[in-house]
């Protein structure tokens, strides 16, 4: 039996064929940005160890969240950053209506009201004074069950702010659960929950502890996960979606594609995954140096991470590359 002259390459032959037959395309709808707001600033101040990201100033915030929906993002994703004077020991300026993170989403929402989805981080870190994401026993462990509290207020504050969504990252035991129901009950049932599901306590989160001036002595593994753990990870998944969470986040993504390629086959929610500081801020360095080409490793990267089987990609180069997958499909 005589068989046909298989060549594969043939679907290589040129851009226009390889782009018709491409498998795995990020689209602009699906990125993230994350975005930093400074407490007084006037004017956006760059963050030394992410190039090309800033802390915000309210009005620079506010053109940066217009530039991304013009270029199609998906969603914007807030940190606040409040001064020094603003943190204490249970993070309240997170909770005030006045605080920072409140006044920025709604900011944002009156910049760009529906035209994208507006997300804020639901931790106390940022606004504590000992950098940790809840609120500290007298023997200095983090205290689950007095954070919870507060968790659901801060969530409550957020979703009257405007936030279409709120994403708790502190890795409290029971805190999607907690957060759904003052939500509920508060009158924002259609607010809906990311879950920091799977958050590693790993080494790539240096450039985001400068970015919001984090004050944390110590470390985060004891509500943080073991980087060597994927049964413990989906274990997490589970009781966060059996909790109410409508979506569920890998943290972070590139180190953990097996993770999230797990959580993907797990669960029918939206799975997300955060392409975190540490991952940025090294391709741009290797780019800076002229060891890679910047835009195909920002777009192989991306690829990477929604073929394991993440629907919503939080990056750095949200805006950048949107433009890019606009330009080239």
């Amino acid at each position: 039996m005589a068989y046909p002259d298989i060549r594969p390459r043939r679907l290589r032959r040129s851009a226009a064929m390889r782009r018709l037959v491409e498998e795995t395309r990020p689209a602009p709808a699906e990125l993230v940005l994350p975005l930093f707001v400074k407490e007084g600033l006037t004017d956006p101040r760059p963050i030394s160890s992410l190039p090309g990201v800033v802390q915000h100033s309210r009005e620079s915030l506010r053109k940066a969240a217009h530039e991304a929906v013009r270029a199609g993002v998906g969603g914007l994703m807030l940190f606040g950053v409040p001064t020094n004077e603003h943190k204490d020991e249970t993070g309240s300026f997170g909770i005030d209506p006045d605080g920072i993170l409140n006044v920025a989403i709604r900011d944002v929402i009156a910049e760009v009201g529906d035209a994208t989805v507006v997300m804020s981080d639901l931790c106390l870190d940022e606004f504590t004074s000992h950098g940790h994401c809840g609120v500290l026993a007298a023997d200095g462990t983090v205290d689950n069950d007095a954070t919870l509290d507060l968790y659901a207020r801060m969530g409550v504050a957020q979703a009257e702010a405007g936030a279409h969504v709120v994403g708790p990252s502190g890795m409290m035991d029971g805190q999607v659960g907690v957060i759904r129901r003052a939500l509920d009950q508060a009158g924002h049932a259609d607010v809906a929950v990311l879950a920091y599901a799977v958050k590693y306590a790993g080494a790539f989160y240096g450039p985001f502890r400068e970015a919001v001036e984090s004050t944390l002595q110590g470390d985060r593994r004891t509500y943080q996960q073991s980087p060597g753990n994927i049964r413990e990870a989906l274990r997490e998944v589970d009781l966060d979606v059996a909790e109410g969470a409508d979506m569920v986040m890998v943290k972070p993504a590139l180190p953990y594609l097996d993770v999230v390629a797990a959580v993907r086959e797990r669960v029918n929610v939206p799975v997300a995954a955060y392409q975190v500081s540490g991952e940025y801020a090294m391709v741009e360095a290797a780019a800076a140096n002229g060891w890679l080409d910047r835009e195909g490793v920002m777009l192989e990267s991306l690829t990477s991470i929604k073929r394991a089987g993440a629907q919503v990609i939080l990056t750095y180069w949200a805006t950048e590359a949107a433009q890019l997958l606009r330009d080239r499909y």
